[in-house]
């Protein structure tokens, strides 16, 4: 390994004379498996020497990050004292980095025991419910447990248990929504919606008071009373335009930016989206459905074909992860959960759009898709089909915007009548 990162020989031999040698190039292998480049394994292999140096790491005992503070100080400021505070405070970053990740991968960090909140037990209990008896998707779930945390966080104390909780202290929450945390009338409802039904919940536990549950209220929001916040389809062939090129994160994007528009996939699907869900021998594209707990099958267009075939010759590392989509930097791992909305975003962002759209995220590219087809001719129930709609409710939002439709409408001779 040294002698492939260093040239000079007293630079091998230093490298390989220090403390913890089969240690250090297990976890330099391990680094260039994930895909880190030559001067990345250089740095690391200099950080390496000084942090067993600085923490004395032949000892074998388990080190805290209190510990690898205090030595990232002491190297900071002795590597040279005339140093600029930026450049100490660098230094003294990259140290604790180098050494957090050492540590971790020897299994020699400690780390101090989190005690989890007292509600803890309350929301595990209610996710299981809503996952074995309720049968709600995984996101489903993740987002009311969040909205949960995040209440509790609020309302819940050792002197002031689950059974204290009035509906004031509710109303209070939900108040505060609206007013300082700026939410919007359908967010507030639907958090309203999961203490609701978190507290029907509680209620039949006897973990609360009595009829907490029904009286929650919550602004109201009426159906379908705004129209979908999507930029129009020239703005998305715009955004379209922002990848071509050969960099590798034009190609990458250029990949999820069609997925995103033309099939009107959700982030989550894009991001979940594995290897083996892209059947070339018959142009499929094999989408599993989380609401609908289904497979879907897609006809693979030419234009998204080639952009993601060419994303996996040129641009994606190998890699054990199946996941189609990986980040552009090492360790090269599957995207999280905000990287699809920062791909949209950040090209939204940096182009001046006329589009008066508020909404900039994947999801407008989806409401995009649903647009540009109603106008193509597509009936509501092909396009319910297209973009997964469990409920041909949720489709007929995008009839408001079928201003074609409405014309003809409004065109109808009505003479006669009385």
């Amino acid at each position: 390994m040294f002698d492939q990162l260093f040239e000079r020989r007293h630079a091998v031999a230093r490298h390989l004379a220090g403390p913890m040698l089969e240690s250090r190039l297990r976890f330099l292998d391990r680094r260039a498996d994930e895909g880190m480049s030559i001067s990345v394994l250089k740095a690391t292999a200099y950080y390496l020497l000084i942090v067993a140096d600085y923490l004395k790491l032949d000892e074998g005992r388990t080190i805290s990050p209190a510990e690898i503070e205090a030595a990232a100080q002491l190297w900071a400021t002795r590597q040279s004292p005339n140093l600029r505070t930026g450049d100490t405070t660098c230094s003294k970053a990259r140290f604790v980095y180098h050494a957090t990740e050492w540590l971790r991968f020897l299994g020699r960090l400690s780390l101090p025991m989190v005690t989890p909140p007292p509600y803890t037990s309350f929301i595990t209990e209610f996710a299981d419910y809503m996952l074995q008896e309720k049968g709600l998707s995984p996101a489903t779930i993740r987002a009311r447990t969040f909205a949960l945390n995040d209440f509790l966080a609020q309302c819940y104390r050792a002197d002031h248990p689950l059974n204290a909780i009035s509906l004031t202290h509710i109303d209070d929450v939900l108040t505060a929504k609206g007013g300082s945390d700026c939410c919007s009338r359908r967010t507030i409802q639907t958090y309203a919606s999961t203490l609701r039904s978190f507290f029907g919940f509680a209620e039949r536990r006897g973990w609360c008071a009595p009829r907490l549950a029904a009286g929650i209220r919550a602004p109201r929001v009426y159906k379908h009373e705004l129209l979908p916040q999507g930029p129009s389809w020239m703005d998305v062939q715009l955004l379209l335009s922002s990848t071509v090129g050969d960099r590798a994160i034009d190609i990458r994007d250029r990949a999820i930016l069609l997925l995103l528009s033309v099939y009107g996939l959700r982030a989550g699907e894009v991001r979940s989206l594995c290897l083996e869900d892209l059947d070339w021998e018959r142009e499929l594209i094999c989408l599993a459905r989380p609401k609908q707990r289904q497979t879907q099958h897609y006809p693979l267009s030419q234009t998204v074909g080639e952009a993601v075939l060419r994303y996996l010759k040129q641009v994606r590392p190998r890699s054990t992860y199946r996941e189609v989509f990986l980040g552009i930097r090492a360790p090269f791992k599957p995207l999280g959960s905000p990287a699809i909305w920062q791909v949209v975003g950040r090209r939204w962002c940096s182009m001046e759009l006329p589009s008066t759209a508020r909404h900039r995220g994947p999801h407008a590219l989806r409401h995009a898709c649903a647009t540009h087809l109603l106008a193509q001719g597509l009936t509501m129930k092909e396009i319910g089909d297209h973009l997964g709609h469990q409920s041909p409710e949720t489709t007929r939002i995008y009839a408001k915007v079928d201003l074609v439709g409405l014309r003809v409408v409004a065109d109808f001779d009505l003479e006669g009548l009385r």
